[in-house]
């Protein structure tokens, strides 16, 4: 037998996966969490537990050649109602399915309706303070590069255990977006806007000038003022060259994967590295042409290590799964 890895490595599983077929993804889902060694020290009996999702943009943003959203650019729902399965079966008491939709759509039409009406868990609109009369506030901590605290329904201060699955995307701006970049679907876009016409996060980019430094460190604050325990990345069927079909440079690719981790900056950077990128290069190279690394940012502040010697790779390994993305030019 090999020797055991140092213990100080922090674990990445990878699985090869070709389909969305329900039994399929369970079946690679519950490999990745064993070779992980289970949710036992994620998920407590009686937690309440919240997957952030995603399902950027809406209902309104499109389609890619005919290609469905869910084989293109959001989160495919198998993969949520997967996990779902796992987090249950580890004695979670409430599950709830949390993402700002932009309407309600986006939770019926992408099927997480089903999941939860199958599964009895719970969809929660984070652009709404509901089921609490008020949104609440949360500290980012010491040393916040841009905000102090951040505005979020009451949920995601309550749950016990906070999940991000992501799909593994180009980002226009930030180069990848993974779990941490998924959680600017977090926050109301309504406090977080530079003029009452825009219909986004406008002051999280700032003005054009600030972007390339702004957002990747706003990445940063949000991680920290609300920590993923379980990070889980669909790059099953996705998007590269940016994260919307309304971007010219858009196109699918299928790199037939899965990746999960208990950290998300070492999860997010093994999914930029199957991607063919360099997780610790960082502006003006490919891909962060327009910000700087927030996976740099996040490993400068303590989150977690993005150097691939500093993590251990479960499963399929890096070179057997790597295939090269085209980011937005």
């Amino acid at each position: 037998t090999l020797p055991s890895p140092p213990a100080s490595k922090t674990p990445v599983s990878i699985s090869r996966v070709q389909t969305y077929d329900r039994s399929t993804i369970e079946k690679q889902l519950q490999t990745l969490i064993d070779q992980l060694g289970g949710l036992g020290d994620v998920v407590k009996p009686g937690d309440s537990v919240a997957i952030k999702t995603n399902l950027t943009g809406g209902v309104n943003s499109g389609r890619l050649n005919g290609i469905s959203a869910e084989e293109s650019f959001v989160t495919h729902p198998e993969v949520v109602r997967a996990l779902v399965k796992q987090v249950k079966a580890a004695g979670a008491k409430e599950v709830f399915i949390v993402e700002a939709v932009y309407e309600w759509e986006s939770y019926t039409q992408w099927g997480y309706q089903d999941i939860a009406r199958d599964l009895g868990v719970k969809l929660i609109g984070l652009g709404d303070p509901k089921p609490y009369a008020d949104f609440s506030e949360s500290p980012v901590g010491p040393d916040s590069h841009i905000y102090k605290s951040f505005i979020f329904n009451q949920l995601l201060k309550d749950v016990d255990v906070f999940m991000s699955v992501s799909k593994m995307k180009n980002h226009y701006l930030a180069g990848v977006t993974h779990t941490m970049k998924n959680l600017y679907g977090l926050v109301p876009y309504r406090f977080y806007r530079l003029s009452e016409n825009d219909k986004w996060r406008s002051a999280f980019h700032g003005l054009k000038s600030e972007t390339r430094t702004r957002l990747p460190r706003i990445i940063v604050d949000i991680n920290r003022a609300r920590p993923i325990h379980f990070s889980l990345i669909d790059g099953i069927k996705t998007t590269q060259g940016g994260e919307l079909p309304s971007i010219k440079s858009v196109s699918a690719i299928t790199p037939g994967v899965l990746i999960a981790g208990k950290n998300p900056v070492a999860t997010d950077a093994v999914a930029t590295a199957v991607m063919g990128h360099d997780p610790t290069g960082d502006y003006p190279s490919s891909p962060f042409v327009r910000c700087v690394n927030h996976l740099n940012l996040a490993t400068q502040a303590g989150l977690g290590t993005n150097r691939l010697n500093e993590i251990e790779i479960l499963g399929a390994q890096i070179k057997d799964v790597t295939i090269p993305f085209i980011p937005a030019p």
